[in-house]
């Protein structure tokens, strides 16, 4: 099997690492954590700690080894300034490059400071970001949402090879960046009352991979308890691949995230059959893959790429997720869950339009044919004809975006809501500032991850922002606020925003009955009939 590169850019906003400006140390922002003391800084109203380690380093004999405690430290550690990002390589869309392994720190916001204590600990909010796990990190500003009064914690974790690399034996093999993020959880766990925060109310929630992290750890045994509420943004937790849908030659899958142990095994055969490690024991295999520096390992092509995927069947994850969440079989916590309007025409653009190659419509032919067989190619092209879109790259992305984005998040939506309230929405401003460097001139309308920057601070993306805009960025974030105070998004001054109810059940026509999506958009707050505008009866019925 070929396991080519899904994608080489992150798809969250490359924010720079929290706030900088009128940052300062601050007398009262020393808190002792349970490894030792660390400092802060004052950021306005706001008390931010940075690079908080929460697990030791993996490297050595311990790269590719579970999450290990912090060895606790003497005096007061400096939590000033980032931390570094887990090793990662460049892109043309992201120059950001890191080799560092002792990376497993978080940072941490808190609400703003009063004079008087808190009367009660305030609701935290995990952060796990997205990027495809090829790169980015914990660096998001918290800020937004910590004026609502949370306690905002976001996380670095593991990457690419250094997350899912896989040997028969290898005791965690497949899920090592799922393991760190459980560990940043108990780290919240028993931290969480030194920075003003409530361990019995903790949200995490994710984007893209890390919505599918998330979704990860609703169905993880070992991560019970450690959350209480769940949020997932244009997550792929219960999303297959058609051939071809993330670029040409890249093939389709079953599950987009999920691999079998062997399927990581295979994977990790393939990737690292360049750097002279292969033994026919895996022992001296890891080994040799250990030794070798991170530079090494980041030269090799598509390594990173090729690990955009978590494997089950283990420990960590005993059952394919999406296999669990249709029995029921996870964790009872409410649900915030929702995707973008137009999600694939990131990729579309990033592919094709945007960087000079025009997507043509023999393109939109071989495309369809290639994603699903000559005979239903004809069916999708009638129902979705080039005459009715501006070009035959907003087509086959809107094919794609009804396919596999809404048809995948529909299921998920419908999987929970049979046993947790879930509030469910549809991001649809499709004027939201593009916050990654592409070239070209590409209508991206409410593209992949553009609903981060609402929620976090960005300094690429707000000064864009209309009147409009702003104001739907503070209703964005009291939503998610107030969901992870009460478990419910509607509260207060806030448009109403009713829970998710599951339909009749499966293969039966939704006539009657159309579960509650609310629709996110700078001049209309409201209810979206999601099955009918993304073409879902054709879908369900064809698909």
């Amino acid at each position: 099997m070929t396991f080519t590169a899904l994608l080489s850019a992150p798809l969250t906003s490359a924010a720079k690492p929290g706030p900088g400006t009128g940052a300062t140390p601050h007398a009262g922002d020393t808190v002792r954590t349970d490894a030792g003391l660390v400092r802060g800084v004052r950021a306005g109203p706001h008390r931010v700690f940075r690079g908080i380690p929460y697990a030791a380093a993996p490297k050595g004999r311990h790269r590719w080894a579970p999450p290990r405690p912090v060895r606790p430290w003497k005096g007061v550690r400096d939590a000033t300034k980032p931390g570094p990002l887990c090793p990662q390589a460049p892109s043309a869309y992201a120059p950001i490059s890191s080799t560092e392994e002792d990376c497993l720190v978080l940072n941490v916001t808190t609400p703003p400071v009063t004079d008087r204590r808190p009367r009660r600990a305030a609701p935290v909010l995990v952060w796990v970001h997205g990027d495809g796990s090829v790169g980015g990190g914990g660096f998001f500003d918290g800020r937004r949402l910590a004026g609502r009064g949370l306690v905002v914690v976001t996380v670095n974790y593991r990457l690419g090879v250094f997350s899912g690399l896989a040997l028969p034996g290898l005791r965690g093999s497949g899920a090592f960046g799922l393991q760190d993020q459980r560990a940043a959880l108990t780290w919240v766990r028993d931290n969480a009352r030194a920075f003003g925060g409530d361990p019995g109310n903790v949200t995490v929630a994710g984007v893209s991979f890390g919505a599918s992290a998330v979704a990860g750890h609703l169905t993880s045994p070992a991560s019970k308890g450690l959350f209480h509420r769940a949020v997932m943004a244009s997550g792929e937790a219960v999303m297959d691949m058609p051939a071809g849908a993330m670029g040409p030659g890249v093939p389709g899958y079953p599950w987009y995230v999920w691999r079998t142990g062997r399927e990581m095994e295979d994977i990790t055969t393939e990737m690292t059959s360049t750097l002279g490690c292969r033994d026919r024991r895996p022992r001296r295999t890891l080994a040799c893959l250990r030794a070798l520096p991170v530079e090494t390992i980041l030269k090799v092509p598509h390594i990173m790429n090729a690990f955009q995927s978590f494997g089950y069947g283990n420990a960590t994850l005993p059952e394919l997720p999406p296999k669990a969440l249709r029995a029921g079989r996870f964790h009872r916590v409410p649900v915030l869950s929702g995707a973008t309007l137009d999600e694939h025409r990131t990729f579309v653009g990033m592919t094709y339009d945007a960087v000079g190659r025009t997507f043509t419509e023999a393109d939109y032919g071989r495309a369809l044919r290639t994603a699903f067989g000559r005979r239903f190619a004809k069916r999708v092209r009638a129902e979705y004809p080039t005459a009715a879109f501006p070009s035959p790259a907003l087509a086959w992305a809107t094919v794609i975006t009804d396919r596999m984005w809404a048809r995948g998040t529909w299921d998920q939506h419908e999987a929970l809501a049979r046993h947790v309230p879930v509030y469910a929405y549809e991001f649809a401003d499709r004027d939201a500032p593009m916050f990654l460097p592409l070239p070209g001139d590409f209508d991206f309308g409410a593209f992949h991850a553009g609903d981060i920057p609402y929620l976090f601070e960005d300094e690429t993306a707000e000064p864009r922002f209309t009147p409009a805009q702003r104001r739907l960025s503070a209703t964005m974030s009291g939503y998610w606020a107030a969901f992870a105070r009460t478990g419910t998004p509607g509260a207060g001054a806030l448009p109403a925003w009713p829970p998710y109810r599951p339909g009749p059940g499966a293969g039966r026509p939704y006539a009657t009955h159309t579960p509650y999506t609310q629709s996110l958009a700078p001049h209309r707050i409201g209810p979206v009939d999601y099955h009918r505008e993304h073409n879902l009866a054709f879908w369900r019925r064809e698909g």
